[in-house]
């Protein structure tokens, strides 16, 4: 008995189906009408959104493998210091990239990077460029009409909106243009092979590269000024010490040839002695002076060992072909949504007509 139950659920299963599709099959025109309203505004939609270009920079960082103060330690061992076993301890990990481009700093230093557009007329601030020159769709300015019309009529404080900018006080429209920016560039590297890429969208095919290849300095000059700061201080105070025991060393010397030139002819044993103390004076200045002189070499040469190298793979070209929209899948998912929206409706339509009787 179960088995002949189960087979009348399922031909009244198929049944239904059936019917469900001989339903539709009647509407077709009305599901195609509505489909073709879907078109046109599938159409409108897609046409309304601003195009926008990507411009892509892939960036190859130089080997880890290996001493990186192999020229440094010839030098250090001339002036007794061994830096074999220097760690890279102050090494900038690349996960932490993505962080430096989405920081407040980083992106109010690019939003004062001028930009161009010969075609569009544009010669701007990229902060400027964000606030009054992007395209919005129509839909955007309609919806946005209840808040510009609360704005005009309502009181508020204007005295905010005129804080001294810097790092701690933004105004609205800072806060507004930055976030703006940061979904506008991106960088992601590969764990792997430590490749990165970074991206600039924009709606203009020139900015867009232009503010790729700004990225790239940008990124490069941090990394550089992160992993060479300590080496840089270290030269600095290399190069002080340096001046000091080249003047130490120029008085003792100068000290010492004016005391000779004073004294010649004298056979005295105190003359003698303030000699051989002048000159022990000279020599031993000398002796710290040319010291100092190898640790200074050593110091430049280490800067420029820490100093990352990267290969530009991919650089910033300007798009020809914009990255968004994608009318073609906008128009498809309008006919499709609404499509399936009046099959609903005539399904839905007949099964409220079966419950209510």
């Amino acid at each position: 008995m179960a088995t002949e139950i189960d087979k009348n659920t399922t031909e009244e299963k198929e049944i239904d189906l059936i019917e469900l599709g001989q339903k539709l099959w009647s509407k077709r025109k009305f599901i195609l009408k509505i489909s073709a309203i879907g078109f046109v505004l599938g159409i409108i939609v897609a046409f309304s959104i601003p195009k926008e270009y990507t411009t892509i920079v892939i960036l190859a960082p130089e080997s880890s493998s290996g001493s990186s103060l192999g020229g440094a330690s010839a030098l250090a061992a001339m002036a007794g210091i061994n830096l074999d076993g220097s760690s890279n301890s102050g090494d900038l990990s690349s996960d932490i990239y993505p962080n430096i481009m989405g920081s407040t700093p980083f992106v109010l230093g690019l939003s004062s990077v001028n930009v161009r557009d010969k075609k569009a007329g544009i010669d701007t601030t990229l902060y400027m460029y964000i606030k009054d020159e992007q395209k919005e769709s129509w839909w955007v300015y309609i919806l946005g009409l209840p808040r510009l019309a609360l704005n005009v009529f309502s009181s508020r404080d204007t005295g905010s909106e005129n804080i001294e900018r810097n790092s701690l006080f933004l105004t609205k429209d800072e806060v507004s243009v930055i976030e703006n920016i940061r979904t506008r560039i991106s960088v992601s590297v590969d764990k792997k092979t430590s490749v990165i890429t970074l991206s600039s969208t924009m709606q203009s095919p020139e900015i867009s590269a232009f503010i790729a290849d700004t990225l790239t300095s940008y990124l490069q000059s941090y990394i550089i000024k992160y992993r060479t700061e300590k080496a840089r201080a270290d030269l600095v105070f290399a190069e002080k010490l340096y001046n000091e025991s080249k003047d130490d060393y120029t008085k003792a010397q100068q000290k010492y040839a004016d005391y000779l030139d004073k004294n010649q002819n004298v056979i005295l044993a105190s003359y003698r002695v303030n000699q051989e103390k002048l000159q022990n004076e000279a020599s031993l200045a000398y002796n710290v002076y040319n010291q100092v002189a190898q640790q200074l070499q050593v110091a430049k040469v280490k800067v420029q060992d820490q100093t990352p190298v990267y290969t530009v793979i991919q650089p910033a070209v300007i798009p020809l072909i914009p990255a968004k929209p994608n009318k073609k899948l906008i128009v498809i998912g309008f006919i499709f949504l609404f499509g399936i929206g009046a099959c609903g409706w005539i399904l839905g339509k007949d099964l409220l007509k079966n419950l209510r009787s």
